[in-house]
């Protein structure tokens, strides 16, 4: 029977190790997704000539623009394991091995993301496994370019993400074996690779945590005594509101003649995260810019609590420093200062600067492909 509609409930977001993935424990559902979203740009040059009104032809001379973004909540940190990034095992702020940005400052063919939808009215996790009336999208070929958390009174704390592919490939069919195309290309060759596909078991999730809660939020940044003209630590600190951490991976496709797709997509260095923080003003400190101009790098941490009061999830920005502090006051309302700090994130082994993360979860995120 046709579908009248998809919506949530039939959906489920998987991606794989690498784009050369084919095996069960080389992919990975993602948990508590919120949103997905895809698209494909081909860009094309009409040729004319004299002699005649309309073009002759419309070729195309750069790859198709595929992208993909998607949002979920935060839990212990398996989908952050899951989309190569680099997450220290068991809540531990002090970090000793890599950055969080490691893993996506090496070369690779990328990873391939799915979307797998059932048929109308079915909840696709009960199903177990993929069957012959589901499809799936694959997007293949992904390179993260940005990720995002956003965490406020009110809210659940989310993470968004942003990825750019290659390649899209559609399977409305699946045989009796769930396999499915890999919809990555060989961006050497630059043809499409021919493997089949197994995704993994459909699941509510392995986290124990359903979601994380604004009220078990701390932010610790009283290592920015001094440096700020509202005081943010202690009992009489600010009253922080929100807080957003964006770590942008902007990359540049490399191309050649002769070939049809970018032979590699490396990040555009060097990588800057930031942190926002909003909070409401009750007390200022002694200050005087002049005399801040040659601060030192500080460090800013975000912890976020399970129900049981027990850490789920460590952020910690090192090497950090204050770019821009604003006030802002007006009838009706609290005075509010917000914050801007940033960190420039260093080599794979640099513990000093950039944006850690350390999660709860201990689960490997993919296993022998």
């Amino acid at each position: 029977m046709a579908r009248n509609r998809v919506i949530y409930q039939s959906e489920a977001l998987f991606v794989s190790d690498r784009a050369a993935s084919t095996g069960v424990s080389g992919h990975r559902q993602l948990e508590r997704v919120q949103s997905a979203n895809f698209s494909y740009t081909i860009n094309r040059q009409d040729i004319n000539q004299f002699g005649e009104l309309a073009r002759i032809d419309s070729v195309i001379l750069d790859p198709p623009t595929v992208s993909a973004d998607f949002s979920y909540y935060l839990t212990d940190g398996l989908n952050e394991a899951a989309l190569g990034f680099y997450v220290s095992s068991g809540v531990n702020a002090n970090y000793t091995t890599s950055n969080f940005a490691s893993g996506q400052m090496v070369g690779s063919s990328g990873a391939n993301v799915f979307i797998a939808t059932s048929p109308e009215g079915i909840d696709i996790n009960t199903e177990g496994s993929l069957g012959v009336t589901d499809t799936v999208i694959g997007i293949g070929n992904c390179y993260l370019t940005d990720y995002s958390v956003d965490m406020s009174v009110g809210s659940i704390p989310t993470a968004s993400v942003s990825m750019e592919g290659a390649n899209i490939r559609s399977d409305n069919t699946i045989g009796a074996d769930g396999l499915i195309d890999n919809p990555a290309v060989d961006q050497e060759a630059g043809t499409a690779l021919t493997d089949q596909i197994e995704l993994p078991s459909l699941t509510t999730g392995i986290s124990s945590i359903a979601a994380l809660r604004p009220g078990d939020i701390t932010v610790q940044i009283s290592d920015l005594d001094g440096d700020t003209v509202a005081d943010l630590s202690g009992v009489d600190g600010a009253h922080v509101q929100s807080v957003s951490i964006s770590a942008p991976f902007s990359r540049t496709p490399l191309d050649r003649l002769g070939s049809r797709f970018p032979f590699a997509r490396e990040v555009d260095f060097p990588i800057n995260v930031s942190m926002s923080i909003s909070a409401i003003v009750n007390e200022t400190t002694a200050y005087q810019l002049a005399d801040k101009l040659d601060a030192g790098a500080k460090r800013a941490t975000v912890t976020l609590k399970d129900k049981a009061g027990d850490p789920a999830i460590v952020w910690t920005v090192s090497g950090a420093k204050v770019d821009s502090e604003s006030f802002s006051t007006a009838i009706g309302s609290n005075q509010s200062v917000d914050l801007t700090l940033s960190a420039q994130v260093g080599g794979i082994n640099d513990v000093a600067n950039g944006l850690f993360m350390s999660g709860a979860n201990n689960v490997a995120a993919f296993h022998s492909v």
